[in-house]
């Protein structure tokens, strides 16, 4: 008797075993492959619950016209729940913050380094020191010793480019991320 009738139901040839070890492979792959996707699938909810909420989203940015924002005047917006000063300076303001002799500074920052423009500031309105919101803000009432934003709390005088100038107040009003999306419009954040 032939070796092949001898052993019942098992390959009589090499083709078959690499049929039967393609195939076994094959289940193999699928298995793993759904059994990826379901696990994706589950857990994907909870990644995705980590996300920021809408209104979070919604505060990371904000677009400001500043269209209607004469010469000489200030607004203030929120960013962050934080308050933003823009203000569109006179050219005395300009020239009396590029005027400004840097080692006269405490936190020495040319003013072209804190402008986009040189005819508007934009700059978070909180103290350095403590983080009350200085005064300064209404047209043609700039404040402190240097005619830009007083901080009443505790004495920090602020320039016309918002640096510090005088008090105790370690550093200038941050500047925040910002850029012009149209000649009348800001986008912060």
């Amino acid at each position: 008797m032939s070796e092949a009738a001898n052993h019942v139901g098992q390959p009589t040839s090499s083709g078959a075993e690499i049929d039967e070890q393609t195939r076994r492979d094959f289940l193999i792959w699928s298995t793993v492959a759904i059994g990826a996707a379901g696990t994706a699938l589950a857990v994907w909810p909870f990644i995705d619950q980590m996300n920021p909420a809408a209104d979070t989203l919604a505060l990371a940015t904000t677009e400001v016209d500043i269209s209607q924002i004469a010469v000489g005047q200030a607004i203030t917006v929120v960013w962050r729940g934080k308050p933003v000063f823009i203000r569109h300076r006179t050219a005395k303001e300009i020239s009396a913050a590029e005027e400004v002799n840097l080692s006269d500074l405490p936190d020495p920052q040319k003013d072209d380094a804190r402008v986009k423009k040189p005819e508007w500031l934009i700059m978070v309105g909180v103290c350095t020191h403590l983080g009350c919101i200085p005064l300064g803000q209404k047209q043609g009432d700039p404040q402190g010793d240097f005619g830009g934003w007083f901080c009443p709390c505790h004495g920090s005088h602020y320039d016309t480019s918002g640096r510090i100038r005088k008090g105790p107040a370690p550093k200038n009003l941050m500047v925040p991320t910002y850029s012009f999306v149209e000649d009348t419009k800001v986008l912060i954040g």
